[in-house]
């Protein structure tokens, strides 16, 4: 995926429009007290976040309100795909990480598609936030930001649920699986 940071077209502007909505209404329970047509303003008036919305749904992301910053008045998006999302598995955690291997590299790192997509990585707090609307990543991991007292010493940090419980765990930043990917936040 390319940072043109263009606009999509009408068309493009028009169905990432219509399945944002759609997924809003159905998942009323994820945003409480927000209108729909506040974010749909906030949408539009910002093609460059509408652009990157609609990366995070060809990536499969299913992105969703989840909040409202009061004091920005900012909507806070989160990837809510059930699993983490597919077109953003099998990577590893930074570009210091994919430069490091060797051999058998992945396609990209999590920090680098998540740059290219004009978004964020979760934390491991907005991952815990995340959990508390619904149960993400039954059966698949997300690389999460991971502080760089950690990531000097070559480590990275991702997180899943299991047992109703989320877990944080540890890995090479080097690392990546076919069941790891990321989530990603985006304020608009």
């Amino acid at each position: 995926m390319s940072n043109t940071k263009s606009k999509l077209t009408k068309e493009q502007s028009d169905k990432i429009l219509n399945t944002l909505k759609a997924r809003f209404q159905k998942n009323m329970d994820r945003h409480r007290g927000i209108e729909w047509s506040k974010v749909q303003e906030k949408i539009e008036s910002n093609p460059t976040k509408l652009w990157s919305l609609n990366a995070m749904e060809e990536t499969g992301g299913e992105p969703d309100v989840i909040d409202h910053d009061k004091k920005t008045g900012e909507f806070i998006f989160y990837d809510c795909s059930p699993e983490t999302p597919k077109g953003r598995r099998s990577i590893c955690y930074d570009d210091e990480a994919l430069a490091s291997r060797k051999e058998h590299k992945p396609a990209d790192s999590a920090m680098n598609m998540a740059k290219e997509m004009g978004i964020d990585i979760l934390s491991e707090q907005e991952y815990r936030e995340l959990q508390q609307v619904g149960e993400f990543d039954l059966k698949t991991s997300s690389w999460v930001k991971t502080p760089a007292n950690i990531r000097k010493l070559g480590g990275a940090l991702f997180c899943d649920r299991r047992f109703n419980t989320v877990f944080l765990y540890h890995n090479g930043a080097e690392s990546y699986y076919a069941a790891r990917g990321f989530r990603g936040s985006l304020k608009v």
